[in-house]
């Protein structure tokens, strides 16, 4: 099995196709890779950061409580989180 790193690093050359199936896989793996996707959407950029952000949208609720673990223990990362958190719950942020 592929870890969420490997994954994502296809990204780096994938066309609009490739990225909505990367993505998809990684919504299909569900709750058990959220904790990674967390780590990974504070230490990647570009791309790859917008389709770990949108997985995490698409997850949903499990994802809630990882991404406020993170904004309580990583200021730079508060706003990211709380933005996410928004678009999960359907409330402004």
């Amino acid at each position: 099995m592929q870890s969420v790193e490997e994954i994502l690093g296809k990204l780096e050359t994938a066309d609009n196709t490739t990225k909505n199936k990367i993505e998809n896989i990684l919504v299909d793996k569900g709750t058990a890779v959220v904790p990674e996707l967390v780590h990974q959407l504070q230490v990647v950029r570009g791309v790859k950061r917008g389709v770990v952000a949108m997985t995490l949208i698409r997850i949903g609720e499990p994802s809630v409580e990882y991404l406020e673990e993170a904004a309580n223990s990583n200021k730079d990362f508060e706003w990211v989180a709380k933005y996410l958190i928004s678009e999960i719950k359907g409330v402004a942020a």
